[in-house]
């Protein structure tokens, strides 16, 4: 089973986060720069909510508000769900598929220690199924077996 763990130890364990009283133009700003579709949301080094492009998409541009005069804490989304290190990523696509999430951070003794995203786990599968494929394509053309 492959677990957050082994997803975090490939892709690195860097998180991005804004403070709630970070203007949402400063969330943006920071996904930008780092590429990324959403920043968790820290006070005091605890999670108290992540927002994402979705955030942004459906609480603030289609509600006419502007970014540079919006406060992040309140746009956030506060229901965060998150997963453990030794849960299994089949797992974890479970969760996003039912709760409709694209990221999940990963907490340790109430403690942020990474995230995950969709991506990362549609990746690491992929990654998997070609490694399985070619090993597969190896041992079936790669012998002689039964000829002379």
């Amino acid at each position: 089973m492959i677990t957050v763990k082994n997803l975090l130890e490939n892709k690195g364990y860097n998180t991005w986060s804004v403070l709630p009283e970070a203007t949402v133009y400063e969330a943006l700003q920071k996904m930008a720069e780092k590429e990324i579709g959403a920043v968790m949301v820290m006070q005091n080094e605890n999670l108290v909510g992540i927002f994402s492009e979705r955030d942004y998409a459906r609480k603030l541009v289609l509600k006419n508000q502007f970014s540079k005069d919006s406060i992040v804490k309140d746009y956030m989304s506060t229901n965060v769900f998150s997963v453990k290190s030794e849960t299994g990523i089949l797992e974890c696509m479970n969760i996003m598929t039912d709760k409709h999430i694209r990221h999940l951070p990963v907490l340790e003794n109430q403690k942020v220690i990474g995230i995950v995203t969709i991506g990362d786990i549609v990746n690491e599968i992929i990654k998997r199924q070609k490694s399985t494929i070619d090993d597969l394509e190896s041992y079936i053309y790669g012998g002689n077996y039964g000829t002379k």
